[in-house]
């Protein structure tokens, strides 16, 4: 039994066969020293499993009286992923068999101890997923996912441990609104007590979370995905672009991605504010629409349409 999960295993199987069992006579049966085993019990703990120990010569551990042990138990990961896993299933168009997710998800929370079936529900309530044209994501860390799903929908402060893009580490405290899926990379978005406004905050960088006992109030209805979205397209590039397209809110969104432009509807069609690091890839991505469409500005962006336009009739004389 070298790995210590097979060891906790071990100790839960010792714990369910003998009713009560000194320490001296469990770390004698596994192998292991007093500190190892305390640390096995702590595990089951954390697991949910409820293990009382009585201390003194005579004293040892037992289950809690009347505890009994569901058929399926799950580690936090994998509380996690499972969570998760029924939201993709959501995401990915498969609400018109809601039913069936609804009640495998009621099945999963059944069996699961009441601190993971807490965890379960908060991502369920905190966490969004924007998977169209997903890449390959940037792998988070599941404690601190848990950790933020729960203080969200706790409304409860939390103290991050931060490294940037250039590998400054900073720390913060943050009350997380919600939590976002996107461009193959994790967010936590909310208030950052730092800069004194909203920002968001990639999983991958956090290095560590601390929950703190204050409270929050989080915006009414607000978005964690949208904000999300909005904040990737306003980015500042060097080229602000403004065009009018004629045709609907719905339409727009779905002929450009949302983290391209921010949309607009007016009385004369949808305004689309945008930020262009090249304005020969806008005009493409503009002379590629199926619909009508006015540059208000820049001017480069007309003459860059039209220098694509007639690159195309060439290339179909």
């Amino acid at each position: 039994m070298a790995k210590p999960a097979t060891r906790v295993l071990a100790v839960l199987e010792l714990l369910q066969a003998h009713g009560r069992i000194s320490g001296a006579d469990m770390a004698a049966r596994l192998g292991v020293d007093g500190r190892s085993l305390r640390r096995y019990i702590a595990a089951l703990e954390d697991m949910g499993i409820p293990v009382t120990a009585e201390r003194g010569r005579a004293g040892g551990y037992a289950l809690v009286a009347g505890f009994k042990l569901p058929p399926m138990m799950f580690s936090e990961d994998e509380a996690v992923a499972l969570s998760v896993g029924l939201l993709a299933a959501r995401s990915f168009g498969l609400d018109r068999s809601a039913p069936a997710v609804a009640s495998a998800q009621a099945k999963l929370e059944r069996v699961m101890a009441a601190g993971l079936r807490q965890r379960v529900r908060a991502v369920d309530q905190t966490v969004q997923l924007d998977v169209a044209g997903a890449s390959a994501a940037a792998s988070p860390s599941h404690t601190a996912l848990a950790a933020l799903s729960v203080a969200a929908q706790a409304r409860r402060r939390v103290r991050l441990g931060y490294g940037d893009t250039a590998g400054r580490e900073s720390e913060r405290e943050f009350d997380a609104y919600g939590l976002a899926y996107h461009g193959g990379c994790w967010y936590a978005i909310g208030w950052c007590h730092l800069r004194h406004a909203i920002r968001s905050f990639r999983l991958d960088r956090i290095r560590s979370v601390e929950t703190l006992e204050r409270p929050f109030e989080r915006p009414d209805g607000f978005d964690a995905l949208a904000y999300l979205l909005r904040s990737v397209a306003t980015l500042p590039r060097a080229h602000a672009v403004e065009v009018l397209l004629k045709t609907s809110l719905e339409r727009a969104q779905a002929l450009l991605s949302r983290t391209i432009a921010v949309f607009e509807q007016t009385e004369d069609g949808v305004a689309m504010h945008c930020q262009a690091d090249e304005i020969d890839w806008m005009a493409r991505q503009l002379a590629s629409l199926p619909c009508d469409f006015e540059i208000r500005q820049p001017p480069a962006l007309r003459e860059a349409v039209r220098a694509c336009a007639r690159k195309l009739l060439r290339l179909t004389a």
